[in-house]
């Protein structure tokens, strides 16, 4: 050997000594199937801002992305086992599911009841209270109706008895509204600031976030994180990285939001300035935490426990559907 060539090896045998040995190799990317609706809502944004910068793959994930025209189409994506995660949903939509033996476990939350707001035009009607002897445009089959469901009847008010309630999507209760065949309408982010900004009247009387804490005292989650057990068992160290990946994306849209929002009015067609609107109003906000923290367990186990005993959902889902590790 040439003195050239041993003074090349002694330098890369002391170069592997200092580090503890030879360099790594990169952690191998998971793959992880993800169902995606084609409707200008949460899920795609979400989805769309992790591709658009690269998330998943900075953090060792590989996003194989599923569109679905409809939300029933995506949640049976999640219950078949065709997708791993819808990336956000109902946690009573998933008590139920898990009930009925899809093996799904809640692994973060994501979005407070916030963004689930009750519009209306008329200047008698100030309240929710007020709906009695009214009528009200709303998805009777949604977790959002349950939750307005469960505090109007805090306050002596039934829906369903003392108000009219149409049965709407959130799109179609919007329309509703506007044609004044309905009194108020229940609707989500990003539909309420679209609906704010198109008619100066509408005025906001009821607000889940504001009305849930004014329930129980504490928060609850319009939206939190999903994943099928099989993919967990198959990767457990893909639940940090997936975590990680939302808690980025949420990063990205506070630290870049007029960026954020050109992303979003470009791929699921919101226009222009409502993404920034919607956040701006403080109304839909992110918040990606461990679901398995104390405070984070209780609030979504208050959930189904208030989901059942309003005789929504037929009984609670065993432990073990909020994952921890």
């Amino acid at each position: 050997m040439t003195r050239t060539k041993l003074t090349a090896v002694t330098a890369l045998v002391a170069l592997a000594l200092a580090s503890g040995g030879p360099p790594a190799r990169a952690q191998e990317r998971v793959k992880i199937r993800v169902a995606a609706l084609t409707l200008p809502v949460f899920n795609p944004i979400i989805v769309h801002l992790m591709k658009e910068k690269g998330i998943d793959a900075r953090h060792q994930l590989d996003m194989d992305v599923r569109a679905y025209p409809s939300i029933a189409a995506f949640y049976a994506a999640l219950a078949t086992g065709e997708a791993d995660t819808t990336v956000v949903g109902g946690p009573t939509v998933f008590q139920k599911m898990r009930t009925e033996g899809v093996p799904i476990r809640i692994v973060a939350t994501i979005v407070p009841q916030s963004d689930l707001v009750i519009l209306t035009a008329s200047p008698a009607i100030q309240s929710l209270v007020d709906l009695k002897g009214k009528t009200l445009a709303a998805d009777m089959g949604s977790q959002q109706y349950q939750a307005v469901a469960i505090y109007g009847r805090a306050k002596g008010l039934t829906l369903g008895t003392d108000v009219t309630v149409v049965q709407a999507s959130f799109a179609l209760a919007r329309t509703q509204l506007a044609a004044g065949r309905v009194d108020a309408a229940m609707v989500i982010e990003p539909i309420a600031t679209m609906m704010l900004k198109e008619n100066a009247q509408y005025r906001m009387i009821f607000n889940g976030g504001v009305a849930w804490r004014e329930l129980t005292g504490g928060e609850g989650w319009d939206l939190v994180v999903p994943l099928r057990e099989d993919f967990i068992k198959r990767a457990p160290a893909a639940v940090a990285r997936w975590i990680a990946a939302l808690q980025e994306v949420q990063a990205f849209v506070k630290q870049n939001v007029d960026e954020a929002d050109a992303i979003v009015a470009r791929t699921v067609k919101l226009p222009p300035g409502i993404f920034k609107e919607a956040l701006a109003s403080g109304r839909w906000v992110v918040d990606v935490r461990p679901a398995w923290g104390a405070r984070e367990r209780k609030s979504i186990r208050d959930m189904f426990e208030r989901a059942v005993a309003a005789k929504y959902l037929e009984k609670l889902p065993d432990d073990a559907i909020i994952y921890a590790p």
